[in-house]
């Protein structure tokens, strides 16, 4: 699947219609360059899963994860800081994988060895002002 929004709030609603209709278990590796609307589309998606009021999700930036309960637990990790997959194992984060909740992964490519093979991989792209490219791919 393959969009473009042409505003924050589009991105939003677009990862809480997504959001909304993911499974447990499901992870979902995010790839953009900052400033690309990542975390924008996350807050949708968390809001979108959990049903939880939006104002309530933050970036992890510093904390590497933020845990969301709600009618669906979403674990929202942002490893910019990260240094290397040996890193992210070591504090077992890939154990949330497979909890029974909602994993999205910020600069995933930073762990794309440690990803499931059937990871949902999305990609968004700034093409200028507020417009976003964003593209679904989804490995069975």
């Amino acid at each position: 699947m393959e969009g473009l929004t042409n505003s924050a709030a589009e991105t939003f609603e677009l990862g809480s219609r997504i959001g909304e209709q993911l499974p447990p278990n499901t992870v979902i590796a995010f790839f953009g360059e900052l400033g690309a609307g990542k975390t924008t589309f996350i807050k949708g998606l968390v809001a979108g899963a959990a049903q939880i009021d939006p104002g309530q999700i933050k970036s992890p930036t510093y904390t590497y994860l933020n845990i969301y309960q709600g009618k669906t637990t979403v674990y929202h990790f942002d490893l910019y800081r990260l240094y290397d997959v040996d890193e992210f194992l070591s504090m077992g984060f890939d154990e949330y994988f497979d909890v029974g909740g909602i994993c999205c992964i910020e600069w995933s490519e930073r762990i794309t060895t440690a990803l499931p093979s059937s990871c949902m991989r999305i990609f968004l792209e700034h093409q200028g002002g507020d417009k976003r490219k964003i593209s679904v791919m989804r490995n069975k």
